[in-house]
């Protein structure tokens, strides 16, 4: 087990403001640490996994996250009544809220992650792009003030030249996010997203830039004390993505040489060390096919990718998001962190892919997870876990590493084929698609790939009269078995169809549709 040094405050109780994979990531971290660890859940979750490994609970509302995981106010009386020393925010909910970052300090708590002041001075787009100017790391040319109205949207569009993008300031993940490629779509795009901006975020201000076509997103982790130490650790790529929305990860990139890994990683500590940054964070960038990149976006939280660049640099990410609350300082030094072999991640989600990733709800019969070599499984469910439409749709992560990318793009597509999770619909043959793709492999992916390749990586919906004939075998094989020969003691008789196993039956099922 770990331990604290003597000259750094001791955190012996922290409570995980989150749920599911992540919650069950920083219980575990805790426990590493010696440190107790305090769950909260909401209704829907009282029976899940992460409630029952941390070493205390706390109800803190019904099921919707507006009524339980979103309720600072809860979380931080749960915090005070079990005696916590600190409040962790795992990613999503409440992570990135400044309000809640300075309720818990005001509160006599540790936050475990960034200042409130850090998080104020990044998380606005327009601020953070404010601020990388004045750093002067590179930005996509655009405005750094919300729009106004339609007419100065087109006026800022036409000193760029079309296509631009516009961004929601408060935004993320995709939302409030519009292409334009002419100047007839401007205003309806604006509108639109206005509106989504408003009902995402309770905050209507877009901004535009000029659209960069075919780049990547890469982005580099940095990792900070309350020393002055700074330090990059290099970068991911997270190309791989659908509506905005990431679904693969990987570290490194097959893009980025060791000089541009310097050039950017200088950029984001120079950016990170401009917002007063402290604990871990990620400063996200596009990167065109000439090798400029340009500033997006900080965020001020741990990265549901974070497990990429802890199997390529041995740095236990989380454990230090603990450690440098409670004042320690890092150890490493800038020059003696590098990427040794390669990582890739995959975010195994309730959705049917072959359906236009609609979610799928239901109870997890059977789950059999991956194992052997270089796999590690992050994951917040279990058979008999019931999956509703109250959270995100993300059940688990499924990550490997291997001394190549090859190795690791093979390791991965065999800890895929082991994957059973029985019940739901998940993403888990979308990704065995993927590694299997020959673009995918050579490493020639950029932010539109996936929705390009789309169509050959879902297959296509099969016409209704192939259903309906499906439908019908599918019956016939259970009348079959229905009116199969009976033994002495009532039980059927074992027939060829009988012998099959249930999986076997899926699989020549999926194979006529």
């Amino acid at each position: 087990m770990a331990t604290f040094p003597s000259d750094a405050p001791r955190l012996r109780k922290v409570l995980v403001a989150n749920r599911g994979e992540i919650a069950l990531r920083v219980i575990r971290a805790c426990r590493e640490l010696g440190i107790r660890s305090v769950a909260v859940y909401s209704e829907a979750d009282a029976r899940s996994p992460h409630v029952r490994e941390a070493d205390e609970a706390v109800a803190i509302g019904p099921a919707p996250s507006s009524e339980s995981y979103l309720r600072g106010e809860r979380i931080i009386d749960a915090a005070k009544r079990v005696g916590a020393d600190a409040i962790h925010p795992g990613y999503g909910f409440l992570s990135e809220r400044e309000w809640f970052a300075r309720a818990v300090e005001e509160a006599g708590l540790v936050f475990v992650g960034p200042p409130a002041s850090a998080i104020a001075a990044t998380g606005s787009k327009t601020s953070a792009r404010q601020l990388a100017i004045r750093a002067e790391v590179p930005v996509v040319p655009g405005t750094t003030e919300a729009l106004r109205d339609a007419d100065e949207a087109r006026q800022v569009a036409e000193r760029f030249g079309f296509p631009v993008l516009l961004k929601a300031a408060a935004g993320g993940g995709g939302k409030g996010m519009r292409v334009v490629r002419e100047a007839a779509e401007l205003a309806g795009a604006l509108e639109s997203a206005q509106r989504e901006a408003r009902n995402a975020f309770g905050d209507d201000a877009v901004y535009v830039e000029k659209y960069v076509e075919g780049p990547r997103h890469v982005e580099i982790q940095v990792l900070g004390d309350r020393h002055g130490t700074l330090l990059s650790l290099g970068e991911r790529e997270c190309s791989v993505q659908r509506r905005h929305q990431k679904m693969i990860e990987e570290a490194p990139s097959v893009a980025v040489t060791p000089e541009l890994r310097r050039a950017m990683s200088d950029a984001a500590v120079r950016f990170a060390r401009a917002a007063g940054y402290v604990n871990a964070g990620t400063c996200e960038f596009l990167l065109d096919q000439d090798g400029a990149f340009y500033f997006l976006e900080m965020n001020t939280r741990l990265q549901v990718e974070h497990p990429v660049t802890e199997l390529v640099t041995g740095i236990d990410i989380v454990q230090w998001q603990l450690r440098v609350a409670a004042g320690e300082r890092l150890p490493f030094v800038q020059e003696e962190i590098a990427p040794r072999g390669w990582a890739i991640e995959c975010r195994i989600t309730s959705e049917d892919p072959a359906n236009d990733f609609l979610p799928s709800t239901g109870t997890i019969r059977y789950l059999h997870l991956p194992s052997g070599p270089g796999v590690r499984w992050d994951g917040g469910v279990e058979a008999g876990s019931e999956v509703t439409l109250f959270y995100d749709p993300m059940l688990a992560k499924l990550i490997v590493w291997g001394p190549t990318r090859d190795a690791a793009v093979d390791r991965m597509h065999r800890a895929l084929e082991e994957l059973t999770v029985d019940g739901i619909e998940t993403s888990r043959d979308f990704h065995l698609r993927v590694m299997e793709d020959p673009e995918f492999r050579r490493g020639d992916i950029e932010i539109q790939w996936l929705e390009r390749r789309l169509p050959s990586l879902i297959g296509v919906a099969p016409p209704p009269e192939l259903r309906e004939k499906a439908a019908l075998v599918a019956a016939l094989l259970a009348e079959r078995d229905r009116s199969a020969p009976r033994r002495a003691d009532g039980a059927a008789a074992a027939s060829p169809a009988a012998q099959l196993s249930a999986w076997a039956r899926a699989a020549r099922l999926d194979g006529l549709r």
